[in-house]
C-alpha cells in the first residue's frame, strides 16, 4: 500500500471511529446508571442522592440505580468509582469526607482529585450547634463562657474522627479560643441520641439530621455554621451573630465519576443536574431540610473540591488528627 492510500485509510479509519463515539455521545445514556453513595442509608448525603437520583434520571430518560457502599469514610465505595469504566454508566455522590481524607490518611487507594472528574456540587448543608433541651446553656454566649472557664472539661461529640462534624468543632476551638473534648462516635444516630440525653453537651449536626429534633423541642439549637441564617431555622443566629467572627463552615455534596469522563458526557449530565436541581418536586423534597440546592458548573465542581481539600488541610494539621 503506497504512503497516499495508508493515509487515506488510517484518516477513513479515525473518521469512522470518531463518528462513533460522537454517535454514542449523543445517545447516552441508552441504559441504567449506577449512583454510588459510600455513606450509609439515611446518612444527608443518601436521602439527597435518592431525591437527586430519582429525578436526574427523569431527566436523563434512564433510571439512576443508588447503591449504598458505606464504611472507612466513605474510601471503599469511592475506589469501586474511580476504577469503573469513564462512560458515563458509573456515577458517585459524595460528601466532605471526599477533601478531608487525603489530610488524614497517609495512604489513600486513589487521588481524590485526579482519580474523578467532578460533574456539579450538587449543594451545600448548613450545619447547626446543639445541645438538650434542658442543657444549662441558653445561647452560644453560655456554652463559650463556660467553655473559658473550664477548659476541657466540655465535652462535644462527632459522628467520626476526620469527619465534617469534628472539623466543625475544631474550627469553633480555634476561632473561639476555647478548649473542649471531642467524643467521636461510630455515625450520627447514637451521637444524635447522646446529644438529647446530655450525654454529649454539645455538638454540630447536619441540619437535616437535627431539624426534627430541634423543631419537637428535643434538642436547642445554638447557632448555625454560615454566614448567613438558615430559613428553616431563621430565629438561630450564626456563629459569626454570635461572637465567634467569620466562622463559616458547611457540607457539600457533589457528583462526580471517574477519570477521564467524556466532556460531552460531562456537560450533559452537568446540565441535567442544574436543571433537577431547579425543579419544584426536589426543593419541596430537600429546602425544607436545610439543604441548600446548587447545580453548578463542572468547573465550579472542580474549583470547590479544590478548596475544601486546602481547607481541610489546615484543620487536620492545626487539630493534630491522624487516621492509619
Amino acid at each position: 500500500m503506497t504512503p497516499t492510500r495508508l493515509l487515506a485509510s488510517c484518516t477513513l479509519a479515525i473518521g469512522a471511529l470518531c463518528a462513533t463515539f460522537v454517535a454514542a455521545a449523543a445517545d447516552y445514556p441508552d441504559h441504567p446508571i449506577r449512583l454510588i453513595v459510600p455513606t450509609s442509608p439515611g446518612s444527608t448525603a443518601d436521602v439527597v442522592a435518592r431525591v437527586v437520583g430519582e429525578n436526574l434520571g427523569k431527566a436523563l430518560a434512564q433510571p439512576m440505580i443508588v447503591e449504598n457502599l458505606a464504611g472507612a469514610a466513605g474510601i471503599p465505595g469511592t475506589r469501586q468509582l474511580v476504577s469503573a469504566k469513564p462512560d458515563g454508566y458509573t456515577l458517585a455522590i459524595v460528601s466532605s469526607n471526599h477533601a478531608i481524607n487525603p489530610s488524614l490518611y497517609k495512604s489513600m487507594p486513589y487521588d481524590a482529585v485526579k482519580d474523578i472528574t467532578p460533574i456539579s456540587v450538587i449543594g451545600t448543608t448548613p450545619l447547626v450547634v446543639v445541645v438538650a433541651e434542658n442543657s444549662p446553656y441558653k445561647t452560644m454566649a453560655d456554652l463559650l463562657k463556660a467553655a473559658r472557664e473550664q477548659p476541657g472539661k466540655i465535652n462535644y461529640g462527632s459522628s467520626g474522627t476526620g469527619s465534617v462534624l469534628h472539623l466543625a468543632g475544631e474550627l469553633l476551638k480555634s476561632k473561639a479560643g476555647v478548649d473542649m473534648m471531642h467524643i467521636p462516635y461510630k455515625g450520627g444516630n447514637a451521637l444524635i441520641t447522646d446529644v438529647m440525653s446530655g450525654q454529649i453537651q454539645v455538638s454540630f449536626l447536619a441540619i437535616p439530621s437535627a431539624l426534627a429534633q430541634v423543631q419537637a423541642g428535643k434538642l436547642r439549637a445554638l447557632a448555625v455554621s454560615t454566614p448567613e441564617r438558615v430559613a428553616v431555622l431563621p430565629n438561630v443566629p450564626t456563629l459569626d451573630e454570635a461572637g465567634v467572627k467569620g466562622y463559616s463552615y458547611d457540607a457539600w455534596i457533589s457528583l462526580i465519576g471517574p477519570a477521564k469522563l467524556p466532556a460531552d458526557i460531562v456537560q450533559k449530565l452537568q446540565a441535567a443536574t442544574a436543571k433537577t436541581m431547579h425543579e419544584p418536586a426536589v426543593l419541596q423534597a430537600l429546602s425544607p431540610q436545610g439543604f441548600v440546592a446548587q447545580g453548578s458548573s463542572a468547573e465550579q465542581a472542580s474549583q470547590t473540591l479544590a478548596a475544601e481539600i486546602t481547607k481541610s488541610q489546615a484543620l487536620v494539621k492545626a487539630a493534630g488528627v491522624t487516621i492509619e
